[in-house]
């Protein structure tokens, strides 16, 4: 495994500047960190942010702060731009020390819109940089951790379950299909990942949600998708999983 790519952004005048990139659905960028904060967000479709075992999912309601340092990769479940606000740590007083979402209204991104003009005067950025940096309110939502496996018996599980979330197979089955008992995978499971199958198979569903819930789909519909027989059925679990329904989790207004 390659070790992780070291990517300053280019100073500019003030604290903050801003990048963007295009990213086409299901494209990745590799593992990288920067000297820099960084904020991401994107205007339209819907970025993944993966910072270990955690996935961020950030639709243009929300944006991700990640501090200096943090190895990520980001990539797109549809065609978007990812918009990187880039902070330098020695003029900036945000001091979180862990990715942490951040709800994005149409004054900051206005202002994102603002600073990205490259003819932008110092005195007029140095301005609307203050103002973003008050605008900067975390949410309160944590990732949905899926943990890889790393036993093969247990990932070939694992990864059929990711290739297809709503495989609805009972653990029996998949322990079968394996080679097997279900004593014995049920131990791996928890030795494998730190989550009984059970546990693991919910935050897999979840985290498969999320990017179709941030894409506008229809609750019914995803739920269905990720292998839950009704609405409300998904959103129990995901209530008692994440501790808040999706409309709240995801920072926007048209999910409940």
């Amino acid at each position: 495994m390659s070790e992780p790519a070291f990517e300053p952004a280019p100073v500019g005048v003030g604290a903050i500047v801003v990048g963007s990139f295009p990213l086409a659905a299901g494209q990745w960028t590799h593992e990288h960190y920067h000297p820099q904060h960084q904020l991401a967000w994107t205007r339209s479709g819907v970025l993944g942010v993966a910072v270990g075992e955690a996935n961020w999912i950030v639709p243009p309601t929300r944006a991700l702060w990640l501090p200096a340092g943090i190895v990520h990769k980001t990539g797109a479940s549809r065609d978007a731009v990812l918009c990187s606000l880039y902070f330098e740590p020695d003029r900036c007083d945000v001091t979180w020390t862990e990715p942490t979402p951040v709800r994005v209204d149409g004054l900051l991104a206005h202002l994102i819109a603002h600073l990205a003009q490259q003819t932008l005067a110092d005195d007029q950025r140095l301005r609307a940089e203050a103002v973003a940096l008050d605008l900067l309110q975390p949410l309160p939502a944590t990732p949905i951790d899926v943990p890889h496996p790393v036993d093969d018996r247990v990932r070939a599980v694992a990864d059929a379950l990711l290739d297809n979330p709503a495989d609805p197979r009972s653990m029996d089955a998949h322990a079968r299909a394996v080679g097997l008992s279900r004593r014995t995978l049920t131990r791996l499971f928890v030795q494998d990942t730190g989550m009984s199958f059970d546990r693991w198979r919910t935050h897999a569903r979840l985290q498969a949600a999320l990017p179709l819930l941030a894409d506008g789909q229809p609750v019914s519909r995803v739920a269905h998708a990720v292998g839950y027989g009704t609405a409300s059925a998904f959103l129990a679990a995901f209530r008692r999983t994440v501790g808040t329904s999706p409309r709240r989790y995801l920072g926007g207004d048209c999910f409940d």
